[in-house]
This record gives C-alpha cells, structure tokens and sequence, in this order.
C-alpha cells in the first residue's frame, strides 16, 4: 500500500497501529520516531522491520505516509520539520481526540504541497507503552475520519483504516468534537452506540 510509513510518536496506540500496518504488510518499510528512550528499547523488540530515527531530518524526505501519534500538545514543535523535509504530497493522518483545533492548526501553519487527512481510531486500553500494542486493536473498532476535499487522500487514509480491521465513519471537525464533548466521560461501549447512531442519522 505503502513504500515507506513514519510513525511519529509510538506508545499505546502508535505500536498498534505500527503492528496491525507490519502484519497486513501495508508498507515496505517501517520507520519511527520516539524521543522516549524506555520506549525505543521497546520498540526495537516489535520487528526487526522497524527502522529507528533519531531526528526529523532529511531522512524523512522519501516517505510517503506519516501517522502522528504524539500528544497534540506537540503538533506545532512537528509540523514545521514536515514543511521543511517532506516531499510535495506526501500523506498524513493523526489520532488526535478533537479535531477543530487541529484543523485550524493545520490551515495556518502546514506546507500547502502536504495533505493531512485527520483521523481519531476509537480504542485504547487501561495500560500504555509500545510493549502492550496489539495488531488486533483496532478490529470492529470505529474510526473517525475526518472529511477532505482530497478525495483521493481522503479513500488512501479510509482503505488504510479498514486494512487494520477498523470501522469508518466520515465526519466534519465539528461533528466529531461535539459527539466527543458529550461522550468524553462515558464509557467506550456508550461512546460506540453513539457513534452508531451518528453513523445512522447521516444514512437518513
């Protein structure tokens, strides 16, 4: 699907996604970027497909698809390296859990020649850390994916969601940030049925 995919960030969710991409053979190459030291010892263990880097660098220039899976406190440190060392169209989807913020982000401060489609997978578990990642994680779980006029980048980040067994459902930022507001204290199973019937009323 992929030549070459860099995981920024690659705790919980970031290794998950990294294992489920590794087994469907999603990409040639595996590479991340983890300042975390316990969790580059960590990772190291996952595959020997994996390619560790040090720096956002000119190493990242041939990439062709980048998952952010960092806190979004730490979006604006990142976006200026991909302006600067990513090649024109190169793909990007986030996990972040709201979605207006980062898309004002994303106007204001990306390169024009990069896409980000955003995404938000809705799954987790009550540990972290690369060692608990689970290639399984997101199976029959729901995704968000944020709408794009990008159709094209837009089908790309939605086919790469339901590889790793993922349910997709499009939304606006608005939409997904007012369902999360409601939802962000509720349990995953409540949180689900809601999606469910968001799905549903669209459909109407």
């Amino acid at each position: 699907m992929f030549k070459k995919i860099l995981f920024i960030g690659c705790g919980l969710i970031g290794s998950s996604i990294l294992r489920a991409a590794i087994n469907r053979k999603l990409s040639k190459k595996f590479f991340v970027f983890e300042k975390n030291k316990k969790y580059r010892n960590q990772i190291k263990k996952i595959n020997n497909k994996i390619i560790l880097i040090n720096k956002l660098d000119k190493k990242i220039k041939e990439m062709n698809f980048v998952i952010i899976a960092t806190p979004m406190s730490d979006y604006k440190k990142i976006i200026p390296k991909l302006n600067i060392f990513l090649k024109d169209n190169t793909l990007i989807t986030d996990v972040g859990s709201t979605k207006s913020n980062i898309s004002k982000l994303i106007r204001e401060k990306l390169s024009k020649k990069l896409n980000w489609v955003m995404s938000h997978p809705i799954a987790g578990s009550e540990v972290s850390g690369p060692q608990h990642g689970n290639k399984n994680l997101f199976e029959n779980k729901w995704c968000i994916i944020i709408k794009d006029k990008n159709k094209d980048k837009l089908n790309k980040i939605i086919n790469f969601w339901k590889k790793i067994g993922s349910n997709v459902i499009l939304m606006s930022p608005k939409e997904h940030d007012k369902i999360f507001a409601i939802t962000s204290h509720l349990p995953h199973l409540i949180a689900y049925n809601l999606i469910k019937t968001a799905q549903d009323f669209q459909k109407m």
